[in-house]
């Protein structure tokens, strides 16, 4: 086949002209070989009505590519101890792969479920120590751990869905715990300034606004430029918040010696936990690599339209998280409705993500090839 461009022969399944760098319309081909009905956008009918609607307000594109089966299709495949390693190396000086070689297709991330299937069991055999055998010794860890558990799950799939795959899990970890502690105290010496005054606008703003000067911190160099970076260093953020709030508010119950309060606290924080601090802060990032880009930060850069716009969204959604609606009924339909408007946010930031990759790449190629060089062989993104 030839390029439509140039009408240069493209070899099959390449993404760029050799010849003249142009970027190949493969969804065309595919969807000829594949027929009309692969063609058709995932996200259709009412709820992708809704779900356009949602992240029209949140300033991005809902991306018509992108089915979840296909995402998660490898959670429940086979995997060697071997495979996890190797994802762990991932993010060094030796082992971040240039752009020319980054994936502009969804990742399917799998580590995230292993990992949470650990955790809890984990947490079971805690759980046994303390209500089994009465030992008062296991409650710390269960505490620890059941408040970790589904944060940490969520940050690993951030992790996995992080593309450029230019960010270590040494870095992730100490974002984690770091980034949680540096943002509740930044959250709570906030508060100690303006009076906690009860507000839930005020508590969403407040503890959006403190997760978002961490995430600044985090960001201030110009190591982590792109959309993806900032959606998992916000997530990593987010959970260190989560978790040590969830483990305070259990403490809590535990010393009052209310054990199912306690157990009922780890379960439905960590049930809600993807909806809350994670994703929110995830968002928040997001939005300001969507700003700062490779550039050095400046604070004018928080004037900007889809800053403001991500922002605030993500503080309205904390605001309404708070609110004491429906709160006669057992389960929290707010919060898990909010929750499914946090993550069609997130996978649609996702998308632009992924769609800032793609440009990127076709940038460079054009600007190689436009340069006049005749070697075809060397890499664009060198």
């Amino acid at each position: 086949m030839s390029c439509p461009q140039c009408d240069h022969y493209r070899m099959e399944g390449a993404n760029f002209c050799s010849s003249c760098g142009a970027r190949l319309n493969l969804e065309t081909s595919g969807q000829e070989a594949r027929g009309p009905e692969a063609s058709e956008p995932s996200l259709r009918g009412v709820m992708g009505n809704i779900a356009d609607q949602i992240n029209r307000a949140a300033g991005v594109s809902t991306p018509t590519e992108l089915k979840l089966r296909e995402v998660f299709s490898r959670v429940f495949a086979k995997h060697t101890e071997e495979e996890a390693e190797r994802l762990f190396f991932v993010g060094t000086t030796r082992t971040t792969p240039g752009i020319w070689e980054v994936a502009e297709t969804w990742p399917k991330p799998w580590l995230f479920a292993r990992v949470f299937a650990l955790v809890a069991l984990l947490y079971f055999g805690l759980y046994i120590g303390v209500e089994q055998f009465h030992n008062i010794n296991f409650l710390p860890g269960l505490i620890t751990m059941g408040s970790f558990a589904v944060p940490f799950t969520i940050l690993i799939f951030f992790w996995e869905m992080n593309a450029p795959r230019n960010i270590s899990i040494y870095q992730v970890i100490k974002m984690l715990f770091v980034g949680g502690v540096l943002s509740l105290v930044a959250a709570v010496f906030i508060f100690d300034q303006i009076g906690n005054q009860g507000s839930v606008v005020i508590i969403g703003l407040v503890e959006e606004a403190a997760k978002v000067l961490v995430i600044l911190w985090f960001l201030r160099k110009q190591k982590y430029p792109y959309i993806l970076n900032g959606l998992l260093i916000g997530s990593a953020i987010g959970a260190g918040f989560a978790a040590f709030e969830s483990a305070g508010y259990a403490l809590r119950m535990a010393l009052y010696g209310d054990m199912h309060t306690m157990y009922t606290t780890i379960f439905w924080r960590g049930v809600l936990a993807p909806g809350g601090h994670i994703v929110w802060a995830a968002l928040s990032g997001a939005a300001l690599c969507m700003v700062k880009g490779d550039q050095p930060f400046a604070w004018s850069m928080l004037k900007d339209l889809r800053f403001l716009r991500m922002f605030g969204i993500v503080a309205l959604l904390h605001a309404l998280w708070d609110m004491p609606w429906f709160t006669s009924t057992e389960i929290p339909f707010l919060q898990l409705l909010l929750m499914l408007i946090s993550w069609v946010i997130a996978f649609a930031v996702m998308g632009a993500g992924l769609k800032e990759i793609s440009n990127l790449k076709r940038e460079r190629t054009t600007r190689y090839y436009t340069g006049g060089s005749a070697d075809s062989t060397v890499n664009p993104s060198l």
